[in-house]
């Protein structure tokens, strides 16, 4: 049987410790590939906005900078963690990732590939591109950069997922 759950997946966490998403069962997760000097990085803070309406509920952010577009996330490091203390990120970001490519972060590969995940075939296009997944773990939907992150189409399907049941 194959796996189309984001738990078979290692990442690496800023302090460089690898961490399996399994860490996030039964959790509803938004998933998003960041970048510190985009047009978009105001998202960082309306993130954070939509972490705290769901506080106390089974909802966590991951965040994933990437410098594959225009070269917008130069940041590595304890760069990075004062970057997002500044912008009050509540969330998890870690290592800086390739999103897009022959050299992805496998995470990114599964999600461009429905034969993987079994529902979609997504490549971010550029940065805040973001992945909705629910709580076994299987990718639900995405939302382009310009879908902003307290847009109503967000915030109801995360409502969706996190109801008894689902």
């Amino acid at each position: 049987m194959v796996d189309n759950s984001i738990y078979q997946f290692n990442i690496k966490q800023l302090n460089g410790e690898e961490l399996n998403l399994s860490e996030y069962k039964d959790k509803v997760l938004l998933i998003v590939n960041t970048a510190s000097q985009c047009g978009f990085t105001p998202q960082l803070s309306e993130l954070a906005a939509l972490k705290s309406e769901f506080a106390g509920k089974d909802f966590e952010i991951l965040a994933f900078p990437s410098n594959d577009f225009g070269g917008q996330e130069p940041l590595d490091g304890k760069e990075l963690v004062t970057f997002c203390e500044r912008q009050n990120v509540n969330y998890p970001v870690f290592e800086k990732i390739r999103v897009r490519g022959p050299y992805a972060d496998p995470l990114y590969k599964f999600f461009a590939d429905k034969k993987q995940n079994g529902k979609l075939s997504s490549v971010p296009r550029w940065n805040f591109h973001k992945f909705l997944i629910n709580k076994s773990g299987q990718v639900t939907d995405f939302f382009y950069p310009f879908t902003k992150p307290n847009a109503s189409k967000i915030k109801k399907q995360i409502a969706r997922l996190l109801a008894p049941g689902k």
